[in-house]
């Protein structure tokens, strides 16, 4: 401003000068840049800055129009369910909102809570995660019912925590389960929305409710209470895990198949699998089929008073 003009050079390492307007080229010589008077670039400067609150006010305007419109709409359709229900279904994206809705839940139960616990052994992080919300269910008269799959036996962190729970939680144990649910007072469920469980759904529709809450109960008479040890098998070296493993593979499951839903790992399946087929005096996967066959394993699981012999492991005859 002072000189009157700048060679164009000089203004190379601040392009923002030419992309202001704050300088311009000189009509006489274009290698010179001469500046642009103070008035003109302040008035330019405001009439933008003008332009775009104007718009951002009539983007306002026609957004607030917009959703008096659309709430408008409320008149013509049925009446939703009372606000403190919340919508019929919610999804929850991400842990914390999980939990929040979680806790939510928890302080807002009265009577019981009914939950489907998979994955095999539980471990103490997963225990000690939701044990705030367990001791205060128990505060307040809360009883609670859990299931688990029969491997969660193995654990030792869960009796700890139903040595701390009392009589306030009872727990039974089945080969296998469904996916996980926690069901509040038989009005609020929530079960995983995707395989990382990393997004869950809440569910307060009173028929999916009702339905959880009956499988949930034909899962529980199914179930063996966890201080009752596991029925028998009726066959001599053949365990109550490996004859789940022999229904299963008679049902044509894979390996990590039957892992998943009996909560164990691929390699403990497959070690079952191996002395199940030593025992059997099978040499190969499609004898071991058969061999289940005849002893009985690919059906219906038996109680202790049924039994079957077990195959000479030098003939293919069933006794």
């Amino acid at each position: 401003m002072r000189r009157g003009r700048l060679p164009r050079r000089d203004a190379g390492p601040v392009p923002c000068l030419l992309e202001l307007a704050l300088l311009h080229p000189d009509p006489d010589d274009m290698d010179w840049l001469v500046p642009t008077p103070p008035q003109e670039v302040m008035t330019r400067l405001l009439r933008g800055m003008y332009d775009e609150i104007s718009a951002s006010q009539s983007r306002v305007g026609s957004a607030v129009e917009a959703f008096e419109w659309y709430a408008g709409l409320g008149h013509r359709v049925p009446a939703s369910p009372p606000a403190a229900e919340g919508p019929a279904i919610r999804v929850l994206d991400g842990l914390a909102r999980i939990q929040a809705a979680m806790d939510e839940a928890t302080q807002a139960c009265t009577t019981e809570v009914l939950t489907v616990q998979p994955g095999g052994i539980r471990r103490e992080a997963e225990l000690s995660e939701g044990l705030h919300r367990a001791m205060a269910l128990r505060g307040r008269g809360v009883r609670m019912r859990d299931l688990y799959t029969h491997v969660a036996r193995h654990g030792h962190g869960l009796f700890t925590y139903l040595e701390l729970m009392g009589d306030a939680v009872e727990a039974r144990t089945l080969d296998e389960v469904i996916d996980r649910l926690i069901l509040f007072d038989r009005t609020v469920a929530f079960v995983p929305a995707n395989a990382e469980r990393t997004m869950a759904l809440e569910l307060r529709h009173p028929a999916l409710v009702e339905y959880l809450g009956t499988v949930f109960d034909r899962l529980w008479r199914l179930a063996i209470p966890l201080t009752a040890p596991l029925p028998d098998t009726g066959i001599e070296g053949i365990s109550h895990r490996e004859q789940s493993i022999a229904a299963l593979l008679a049902e044509g499951h894979q390996d990590a198949v039957i892992a998943e839903r009996l909560g164990i790992s691929v390699r403990t399946c497959r070690a079952h699998i191996a002395r199940l087929s030593e025992t059997l005096g099978a040499v190969s996967r499609t004898q071991l089929g058969v061999r289940i066959a005849q002893a009985g394993l690919d059906g219906p699981r038996r109680s202790a008073q049924v039994s079957h012999a077990l195959p000479d492991q030098g003939s293919g005859d069933v006794r």
